[in-house]
Parts: structure tokens; C-alpha cells; sequence
């Protein structure tokens, strides 16, 4: 695989709340950047993100320009009637930017979300396939 076929950023981003008399503050977002590990076949990409906690209804994959992001928010809710006394996760929420290559597919990612880990298969474009060329006798 061409080393730049997919590139991996980690970002912490700001949100701003909506223009009124509180518009002019800042609140900062941070994130959890998820481990993901990367598989190549001829065909496609294959990359596995763990998301502990995150359901689908909690989970954004888009495409914008070159990149690809994932976003998710983990479920931190416990037990009903309990209360939390000492908890690791700080930062129920996930994400992970990456710059996709002119050879990947970005039309016809698809994803699954199971057991905690996105499954994200992007094919390769039909060009970037490696391929047989016939060789005619002459």
C-alpha cells in the first residue's frame, strides 16, 4: 500500500455556542483519539476502530473533501438507582480524522458498528487495483 493512501490526524476542537448573550464564549471539546488498526487487500482498505460504548444512533463517519472522521460519543451511563464513586472514563467522546488518497473509493465506504469496534471497508479505485495486462505474440 502507498504509504499516503490514508493519513491519520488527531484533532481537539472548539465549539461555540450559539450567537446570543452568552456568543462570545468558548468552550473547549476534548476527545479521545480511538485505536484503530488498518488491513489491505487488492480490493480495499479495512479499518478497525474500537468505540467501547458507542452505540450506531451515537456515531458519525462522514467524508468531507479528502478526509474521512469519525465521532462518537460513548453511553457512560451505569446502573439505574447507583451511583458512580470511581470511574476511568473521563472523556465519553471519540475522534479521528483521516486523509484519504485519490486511490480509495470514497463513494462506496461502508460501515458497521459491532461489539464496540467500526468497521470501515473503503475499496480501491477500479485504476489504483493492481491488474494483469495480456501480452499479445507478435
Amino acid at each position: 500500500m502507498d504509504q499516503n493512501a490514508m493519513q491519520t490526524t488527531s484533532t481537539s476542537a472548539t465549539a461555540r455556542p450559539d450567537s446570543g448573550a452568552q456568543g462570545q464564549q468558548q468552550q473547549q471539546q476534548r476527545y479521545v483519539v480511538p485505536p484503530v488498526d488498518v488491513f489491505e487487500t487488492e480490493a480495499a482498505i479495512t479499518l478497525l476502530a474500537d468505540l467501547p460504548g458507542v452505540r450506531r444512533d451515537q456515531l458519525q463517519v462522514r467524508v468531507d473533501g479528502d478526509n474521512l472522521v469519525l465521532e462518537a460519543v460513548a453511553d457512560t451511563a451505569g446502573p439505574e438507582q447507583m451511583e458512580l464513586v470511581y470511574g476511568e472514563l473521563q472523556c465519553p467522546a471519540f475522534r479521528r480524522q483521516f486523509t484519504l488518497s485519490r486511490e480509495l473509493d470514497a463513494a462506496r465506504i461502508e460501515a458497521q458498528l459491532r461489539d464496540g469496534v467500526l468497521r470501515l471497508t473503503i475499496p480501491k479505485a477500479e485504476e489504483a487495483r493492481p491488474r494483469r495486462i495480456q501480452v499479445q505474440a507478435g
